[in-house]
């Protein structure tokens, strides 16, 4: 394959400026270059920068290979088996490094691996920096800046697609989403969160190419998901993944109650809700668990099945236990989700039956209970997407306002029963 050649943007002719890059990434490049390395700063910190906006990652391509990356900094660590990167760490900053990558097809099997389907397994080809350009993602995280000779290099025409806030995929686009599915989320991701459109043949190709989302490992799906739905563009990204056919290769049970239940308008609006919902919390800077957003997205089935299992003479409780389990069990061919985020999610549904029992000393009890916020923050969205809950979200709103909880509560609040260790000082009194 022929040389591309780089269109070199001076220092007066661009915005990146080195007081607007981490001072710990500059001295990695500087480092580098020091050790007859060529470093750049790459990808999202100068696309970033260009875009008049503050970058949250620094990341750099080098000519050196990884292990002497490692050699160079003792404060790094080499991770990854199918892609291998330093990170460079400077408390909590980490300063990712890569080494500028080669064709995939021009290396032996050692280095380089593909599936039947042609997704690539390992991808350890080293090569130029014009090599490593045509083997990155989209052109908007192909720009190059060098605080050497303060100089952009633009190799695949970045700058002008910039311009036109267009997304566009570098080579064939099928090819591209076959390697690496998930560059099919993180098109849907950038969309958004650039305000670009996606350039016509990056866009198409995504729904041809949909299916193959289920050939990626289903951990991995895990961190995707949760990137989309935690970028303050949940709603967005959403209307996306139906549009383009990739929520249901992430969440076909929930988006076939979507497509074909008789109530699917409540449903889809409940979805919207949670995620409208989670975009003002990332606005306001105010955290959001992977939980909450999960649950939202199984509660579509959660909630057929709940129903289904009721109508068919199971009590309210272990008809709620069985549709957890079930939508979970067959969620996790598709996504990974942790147990402790499993747990989390099974029990803020549970607490759409809890929050029912509101006489006696259940209200005072279920209001000190931990996952308390997030049912009732759940059972609200219910309302908000027009589920008739007779005024139960009212009810418990009314009652936090009448009985506030304390900023400070005694660690016994939070003890189950069974969970609290006996006083043994008082069966077993000391001799006198």
């Amino acid at each position: 394959m022929p040389k591309i050649k780089a269109n070199t943007i001076e220092r007066n002719d661009h915005n990146v400026s080195r007081k607007l890059i981490s001072p710990n990434a500059l001295k990695v490049i500087h480092r580098l270059n020091a050790g007859g390395f060529e470093a750049y700063l790459v990808g999202g910190g100068v696309r970033d920068i260009i875009l008049g906006q503050q970058p949250k990652d620094f990341d750099i391509a080098t000519s050196a290979h990884p292990e002497e990356v490692h050699k160079l900094f003792k404060n790094s660590r080499l991770i990854g088996r199918r892609f291998k990167l330093v990170h460079i760490l400077f408390g909590r900053e980490v300063i990712e490094v890569a080494t500028f990558r080669g064709s995939s097809v021009q290396e032996s099997s050692a280095s380089s691996k593909q599936s039947e389907q042609g997704m690539l397994l390992r991808d350890n080809v080293y090569g130029t920096i014009e090599d490593d350009a045509i083997r990155r993602d989209f052109t908007a995280n192909a720009l190059y800046y060098s605080p050497k000779n303060f100089c952009v290099l633009d190799f695949v025409d970045a700058l002008n697609d910039m311009e036109h806030k267009t997304l566009r995929l570098i080579g064939d686009p099928e090819q591209r989403y076959r390697e690496d599915p998930v560059r099919m989320l993180r098109a849907i991701r950038f969309k958004s969160k650039l305000g670009f459109s996606l350039e016509a043949k990056t866009g198409q190709a995504i729904s041809e190419s949909a299916p193959l989302l289920q050939n990626v490992a289903a951990a991995r799906l895990f961190d995707e998901v949760v990137k989309l739905f935690l970028s303050g563009y949940a709603l967005d990204i959403f209307k996306d993944l139906v549009d383009f056919g990739l929520f249901t290769s992430l969440f076909p049970a929930s988006a076939h109650v979507l497509e074909s239940h008789k109530d699917k308008e409540f449903y889809l609006a409940f979805i919207q809700a949670g995620l409208s919902n989670t975009d003002k919390r990332i606005q306001q800077e105010k955290p959001v668990t992977p939980a909450f957003l999960y649950a939202t997205a199984l509660w579509p089935e959660v909630h057929r099945l709940w129903q289904q299992k009721m109508a068919e003479g199971e009590p309210e409780f272990p008809a709620m236990q069985f549709a957890s389990q079930a939508a979970i069990s067959a969620q996790l061919a598709y996504i990974t989700i942790p147990k402790r985020f499993s747990l989390m999610m099974k029990e803020i549904w549970e607490f759409q039956i809890r929050l029912k029992k509101t006489s006696g000393r259940w209200p005072k009890q279920l209001i000190l209970h931990k996952r308390f916020r997030a049912g009732y923050d759940f059972l609200l969205l219910r309302e908000q997407a027009g589920e008739n809950l007779s005024g139960l979200g009212k009810w418990w709103t009314e009652f936090q306002v009448k009985h506030p909880v304390p900023k400070a509560l005694p660690r016994e609040h939070f003890r189950s029963k069974q969970g609290r260790r006996p006083d043994r000082s008082k069966r077993n009194p000391p001799p006198k």
